[in-house]
């Protein structure tokens, strides 16, 4: 059983990884290109670092807003909705991995606390599995149904996600508790600048890695293009550009180290966001409804006497 976990694993992440470099035609569109199990197979513990950073904005570098909507409690063993919002403008093309431009795609994992979990088809409503569609859900780790993923969904349609939630009943599942939680959402949406491997995709921006002039600058291979830099003391060095980036960089321009060489492509990014949920005990509601009740009945009783207490100081006053 072990080995054959670990080939499906191994099968995952080939297949991603052609389709991510954009290499497997065969394979999927061009245009999946967010892939939040990238984190998965990279951090196979936990997709949360104890900086409380999700470890998908180690690729996907700017910094983009993301959503999370959930009640602000729920009861035991009762389902209820959780949307995440990926919001970015609908007009907007990426560099996809051949350097040619596609939309962008979208992917998230949410991390819900011990307990919770995605809900079986059978509890979900009607109405809420009509907001769900077709989405896959997948659990971070086979042990950690709590964590979940999804993605790549094609950004155009999923700009929200439903997410169909189960939450736990402390009186069946050991080690939970009525209280407040926290929830952690990571969203990204397009494709990352780093791959998992450290490398540079051609979602960048290219600069100068040394100061001189811009000697040559030539066509690559595969639609690269590569600018040749005189340093000073009369070396060369030759920077390829792989196919995407635009490049701005003239020949005999001047440039210093650090000098951007192409536009920046990237128009995707990472968002997270941390919200609080309460379990809440069905006892301790019908308490608290109790003692409201009372005190309504005591302020009652009490604007009751206070007339009573009227009248019969006005019938004193008449005699």
């Amino acid at each position: 059983m072990r080995l054959i976990s670990v080939a499906k694993q191994a099968m995952v992440v080939a297949i991603a990884t052609l389709v991510f470099l954009g290499l497997g035609d065969g394979f999927a569109p061009q245009s999946a290109l967010a892939y939040p199990f990238w984190a998965q197979s990279a951090y196979p513990e936990t997709p949360r670092e104890p900086t409380g950073r999700i470890v998908c904005a180690n690729c996907h570098l700017a910094a983009k807003p993301a959503e999370i909507e959930v009640p602000t409690a729920v009861l035991p063993n009762s389902v209820f909705e959780a949307v995440v919002k990926i919001p970015y403008d609908l007009n907007s093309q990426q560099v996809l991995g051949d350097g040619s431009k596609g939309g962008l795609n979208v992917g998230a994992v949410v991390m819900l606390p011990p307990g919770f979990k995605i809900a079986p088809e059978d509890r979900i409503p009607e109405e809420l599995k009509e907001k769900v569609g077709d989405v896959y859900f997948q659990p971070y780790r086979e042990d950690q149904p709590n964590v979940i993923l999804v993605g790549p969904l094609p950004g155009e349609q999923y700009q929200e996600i439903t997410f169909p939630i189960l939450s736990p009943d402390p009186e069946t599942d050991k080690g939970i508790e009525f209280g407040k939680y926290s929830i952690h959402l990571g969203a990204n949406r397009g494709r990352g600048q780093v791959y998992p491997t450290g490398e540079k995709s051609n979602n960048n921006l290219y600069t100068a890695s040394v100061a001189g002039v811009i000697s040559a600058i030539a066509p690559g291979d595969a639609g690269a293009t590569q600018i040749t830099i005189t340093t000073p003391d009369g070396k060369t060095l030759v920077e390829t550009i792989p196919a995407g980036p635009e490049v701005i960089a003239t020949t005999g321009q001047e440039v210093a180290a650090g000098t951007p060489l192409t536009t920046n492509p990237n128009v995707g990014g990472f968002g997270q966001k941390d919200v609080e949920i309460v379990l809440q005990s069905p006892t301790r509601i019908k308490w608290l409804i109790a003692f409201i009740a009372a005190i309504m009945l005591s302020q009652m009783l009490l604007v009751i006497k206070k007339k009573q207490v009227e009248k019969v100081q006005a019938a004193d006053v008449a005699f």
